[in-house]
């Protein structure tokens, strides 16, 4: 039988909803305030601070009108966000993986309930699959995720989630000329290699950054909004001494 409770745990708190969401959200209230209390998920909003959403969502540069591809959204946490800041000019595609359903399925289906975001569209594809058309993306999110193209589930096919290299191509091939990928992730030791993802679920960011440059995206900011000196790098990242405040890269490539 498949192993999902590591994946699970990594999701826990944006799993954690106060029940199924129905009310639709009125069109006038997109593309205002992101983060006002409104009908969503009641767990999103100790997240909201955790995380440094709001700080997290300046960076990306996301703006009223775009197009968005919420890469390996889960419950859609940041989708939600993101939803919201585009506006009903906009969409953001809710991308997950077929075999996620088995731990977020619910949470991912009560989030779009009787649809309250109309401006979201679920993506169930694998990470190296997206069935939009070229340069059609103006940002493209992967917000603590990357390191997942090197896990294997137990059980299944390797390489379910998707291949590293087709996954980075397809990056490329949906992002319009000077559109952003926003990379999120779990910091590991320099020079660790990227099975380290499938692991103890951190990646070294020069692993992402080599495979964004090899597909023409260029590393054009990056913020230490989310570093933590005291994290060794090395513990799983849902070791209780660390979990939530691991030492995290956060970087932006833009497509040339």
């Amino acid at each position: 039988m498949i192993q999902l409770n590591h994946i699970r745990s990594a999701y826990l708190g944006i799993l954690l909803l106060s029940g199924t969401v129905a009310t639709p959200i009125q069109a006038d209230q997109h593309a205002s305030d992101p983060f006002a209390q409104d009908d969503r998920p009641a767990a999103d909003y100790a997240l909201h601070k955790t995380r440094k959403a709001r700080q997290v969502l300046a960076f990306t540069g996301i703006g009223e009108g775009m197009t968005v591809i919420d890469m390996e959204a889960s419950g859609g946490f940041y989708t939600e966000i993101f939803a919201k800041t585009v506006g009903r000019g906009g969409t953001v595609h809710m991308q997950n993986p077929p075999f996620f359903d088995g731990f977020a399925g619910d949470a991912i289906k009560a989030r779009v309930a009787n649809g309250r975001l109309p401006n979201v569209k679920q993506m169930r594809t694998a990470f190296d699959t997206l069935p939009v058309a070229d340069s059609s993306v103006d940002v493209v999110t992967w917000l603590l995720g990357p390191h997942e193209l090197w896990f294997y589930p137990e059980g299944v096919e390797k390489g379910i989630l998707g291949d590293p290299d087709k996954a980075f191509n397809e990056l490329a091939r949906v992002l319009k000329s000077g559109g952003h990928f926003i990379a999120l992730d779990h910091r590991a030791l320099a020079g660790a290699p990227a099975e380290t993802g499938g692991t103890v679920h951190r990646i070294d960011d020069k692993i992402i950054i080599e495979r964004a440059k090899a597909v023409g995206m260029i590393l054009t900011e990056q913020s230490d909004l989310l570093a933590n000196a005291e994290d060794d790098l090395v513990k799983n990242v849902f070791d209780p001494s660390i979990r939530r405040n691991t030492d995290r890269f956060l970087l932006k490539f833009t497509k040339q």
